[in-house]
């Protein structure tokens, strides 16, 4: 076991090395810590490897593919490969048999995303199978999302056995302890060993079995010997019906208690961040508070829900006439500069509800006072007066119709719309896009009385990798209509997630493209200014808006998937309104040269507003 800083002390060992937690009934046939001086082929002491000791590979499979279908994982999702073969036909099998679904991705960083997404929707275990090699470092990108997000992804390294270590075998590299701090279990299994306590201690690791450990990747790096492929005369068992079952992950509504008349009225805000839940807005209605709500929160609606509450806060600072008090955090903050701002002032104490261990922030590294309890956390919001909610609810309503006044002002789509039309329409399930996307939702997105969509974004690390991939996950999951909003250059960036061999599963998945032929969300930060200044601008447009001319229409064509083209709001909002039937793209046109010119009319169209409902 090695120690690592904070919340992430993980599990990492082999099983050449056991620990108590991890060591397999079968005694080892090598010593991983030797590293062999021979040809390849030959083991340390140069005999030629006895392929009947111990587990054969096959066998060592199945045992491995029975203890993760037992660990509830329903999908595994393969890329093809010789030396993880064992592991294959092992799942192939499985699958015959109705124990698990799979899926198959030819590229390891899409079947990575994929297993990602699937985890999300189901709230199980997903595993990703790779051969040996550069195929498991493809995986990185989703193992740190699935890290920082806690997301039990259960990566699944074939390996060359250890007499082919360092030897220059084909395709063989240093694969245990690949993600080094990004896993919570890493454990090279031996050829020829038993892989079954080490696979239930990994399973137990990724679904936060272990105290003030949460759930999150672990490697499982599974060495095989030859033969790898079935004994002659074998065959797969009778293809048997699987059971399905759709994993209810229809939006949620809670009910608190009022909070109690002996708690002090204070000036509080809820702030419900990335994976709040629908908690925060119980807690916000129950405790009479205003509630920011970023929109993968899911707390986003209710009657306490304030729509482009960014553009509210420095109404509510130290010179106002009602200052914020006090911050009580659920979820993960991500989207705003000013929501950091806030959570940074001097003069408001804040508050963090965890009742169970997070992923995403070490602990003593935030500022915020963590309470488990919501009875500690109603003891330090308070309760809020009347005259506190009502104010921040006529902004919020002066604020949103401004911007919807300024938007449904011009027919031609922008990203602020096309946001508010995606969180209007949406049904089932939602995946934001990081970039601008998700932020054009929580600036335009109106909030509802009750949610109409499970939301989901990759805000782990909040890049733009697999999206695609993560959305036909979340589809194939959760077995609902899901639409995907994201921009052009994080579609391009994983167009190959539209890659589904024949007889893969198709989901139900709407993708809305955002396309202003580049990287818009730059010019809304400081690099849009250097733009504007001149000095810089070739340097800005070519470094950080990457152009392009991509032709997305033949691009979905050459995928085989659906696709239209709309430039106007009103065009968007008729395609949005059609059934969702297989994967289709609407690609929305638009144009970023206009963009910072536009934030900036909203923003003081919204000023003017506000200042007009608070003036004394």
């Amino acid at each position: 076991m090695r120690e690592r800083p904070g919340w992430q002390t993980g599990l990492v060992t082999s099983l050449n090395d056991p620990s108590p937690d991890t060591t397999p009934d079968a005694t080892p046939d090598t010593d991983s810590g030797t590293t062999p001086d021979t040809t390849p082929g030959a083991t340390p002491d140069g005999a030629t490897p006895d392929a009947g000791a111990g587990l054969g590979a096959l066998a060592a499979a199945r045992i491995a593919v029975g203890v993760l279908v037992d660990g509830g994982v329903q999908h595994v999702v393969v890329s093809p490969g010789s030396r993880s073969a064992p592991m294959a036909y092992a799942l192939a099998e499985a699958s015959a048999e109705g124990r698990v679904d799979l899926l198959v991705r030819i590229d390891e960083r899409s079947a990575g995303f994929t297993a990602l997404g699937l985890a999300l929707a189901t709230g199980s275990p997903a595993a990703v199978l790779t051969t040996s090699g550069t195929a498991v470092g493809n995986l990185m990108p989703a193992v740190m999302e699935a890290n920082h997000a806690a997301v039990p992804l259960v990566v699944l390294s074939a390996d060359r056995p250890d007499e082919l270590r360092g030897t220059g075998a084909n395709q063989t590299t240093v694969q245990p302890d690949l993600f080094g701090e990004q896993v919570r279990f890493a454990v090279d299994i031996a050829a020829g060993t038993d892989p079954r306590r080490a696979m239930q201690t990994g399973l137990s690791a990724a679904t936060g079995a272990f105290p003030d450990l949460p759930p999150g990747p672990v490697q499982l790096n599974l060495a095989f010997r030859d033969p790898l492929v079935p004994s002659k005369g074998e065959e797969l068992p009778p293809a048997a019906e699987r059971q399905r079952y759709r994993i209810g992950t229809e939006p949620l509504i809670m009910n608190l208690p009022p909070a109690s008349a002996d708690l002090p009225e204070r000036r509080t805000v809820v702030l419900a961040g990335h994976d709040a839940g629908p908690v925060a807005e119980a807690f916000a209605r129950a405790h009479g508070l205003p509630l920011l709500a970023e929109p993968s929160s899911n707390a986003r609606f209710g009657p306490n829900a304030v729509g482009p509450y960014r553009l509210l806060l420095e109404h509510f600072g130290p010179g106002s006439g009602m200052p914020i008090e006090r911050v009580v955090l659920f979820g993960r903050p991500t989207l705003s500069r000013p929501v950091a701002a806030l959570l940074a002032r001097a003069d408001v104490q804040a508050a963090l509800y965890q009742p169970v261990p997070v992923a995403w922030y070490e602990p003593g590294r935030r500022i915020e006072l963590p309470l488990e309890s919501l009875a500690d956390l109603a003891d330090f919001a308070g309760r809020g007066t009347p005259e506190w909610l009502d104010t921040w609810l006529l902004a919020g309503s002066a604020a949103q119709h401004s911007l919807d006044g300024i938007l449904s002002a011009e027919a031609a789509a922008s990203g602020p719309a096309v946001g508010s039309l995606v969180w209007k329409h949406a049904r089932g399930q939602l995946l934001l896009g990081s970039s601008n996307g998700i932020r054009d939702v929580d600036l335009a997105g109106l909030p509802a009385p009750e949610p109409a969509a499970t939301v989901y974004a990759n805000r782990g690390l909040a890049g733009i990798d697999g999206t695609i991939s993560t959305a036909t996950g979340i589809a194939i999951g959760g077995r609902q209509d899901t639409t995907v909003l994201l921009g052009d250059v994080t579609f391009l960036h994983d167009v190959g997630g539209l890659l589904l061999g024949s007889g893969e599963e198709q989901p139900s998945l709407r993708i809305v493209v955002l396309n202003d032929a580049g990287g818009a969300i730059f010019d809304l930060l400081e690099h849009g200014a250097v733009r504007e200044a001149g000095t810089y601008g070739d340097a800005v447009e070519r470094l950080f808006g990457t152009p392009h001319s991509v032709d997305i229409a033949a691009l979905a064509a050459a995928y085989g998937v659906g696709h239209c083209t709309v430039s106007t709001t009103a065009a968007l909002a008729e395609a949005l309104a059609r059934p969702i039937e297989g994967r289709s793209i609407v690609e929305v046109r638009t144009d970023r040269r206009s963009l910072r010119q536009l934030h900036k009319r909203i923003r003081e169209a919204v000023a003017a507003a506000v200042g007009g409902v608070l003036a004394p």
